[in-house]
């Protein structure tokens, strides 16, 4: 049983290393110190189970669960946590392991026996129950590979059909996330300009009309132009002219 450990502190990787070192089934794989290096640790060690802390910097436990579980065989995943008993309850309620810390040998090898897969629908409604905070990154499946972007670097949100193509600095993905669901995890920092588009505010550089008389927002960097429907026209002016 491959294992990778995730997570900020240093000691307490240490301590779960050695832990594994006494459970005869278990290879300890690799280490990580946050969900971003967990997810590229996992593309090139493809472990059975990710032994994950939820609270550390950069990606936290949950979204980095959130992450995994778009790949087709996704490891099992342990939570390991010192959350309150509210948040302990709403892990219950979801039936999904985890162990609370400091954590002892022998939870960890029954753990580790009956660890399963989770699924999109009971780590969306464990993040919602635990109010998690939205996902910093948008992650996208390549031939069972994790590709991920910072949402600051995300330009816009274009839905085609089933998929929507995230423009991003660095170029493009495309995702299996409804437009909706998007807007309403980051409402806050992207702005509706169509039915089928989102435009990050921070990324806006301009509004005008093309040869059409169609209203377009021109964005920073190399995504294209996003056409604004007639019946948002005002209130995307109306946005962007009070600065976001």
């Amino acid at each position: 049983m491959k294992i990778i450990i995730v997570d900020d502190e240093p000691p307490a990787r240490e301590r779960l290393k050695a832990l594994l070192h006494d459970i005869p089934e278990a290879e300890f794989a690799g280490e990580a110190g946050n969900g971003r290096e967990a997810l590229e640790l996992l593309n090139r060690t493809q472990p059975d189970v990710v032994l994950l802390d939820i609270r550390m910097p950069v990606m936290d436990g949950l979204e980095t669960a959130r992450h995994l579980s778009l790949l087709e065989h996704p490891p099992a995943v342990i939570f390991t946590t010192a959350y309150n008993e509210f948040a302990v309850e709403a892990f219950d309620a979801q039936a999904i392991a985890y162990l609370l810390k400091p954590v002892r040998q022998e939870k960890l090898a029954v753990a580790l026996q009956h660890a399963g897969q989770l699924n999109r629908v009971q780590l969306n409604r464990l993040a919602a129950r635990a109010a998690a905070p939205a996902r910093q990154h948008i992650c996208a499946k390549l031939r069972e590979r994790l590709h991920v972007v910072p949402v600051d670097k995300v330009l816009s949100f274009v839905a085609d059909q089933k998929y929507v193509t995230v423009y991003h600095t660095g170029g493009e993905l495309l995702i299996d996330e409804s437009l909706k669901d998007l807007e309403k995890e980051f409402g806050d920092r992207f702005l509706r300009v169509h039915r089928n588009a989102l435009v990050a505010l921070a990324q806006v550089d301009h509004l005008d009309k093309d040869e059409d008389g169609h209203y377009q927002v021109h964005l920073r960097g190399a995504a294209p132009p996003v056409e604004v429907s007639r019946r948002l026209v005002a209130e995307v002016r109306e946005r962007l002219r009070k600065g976001h």
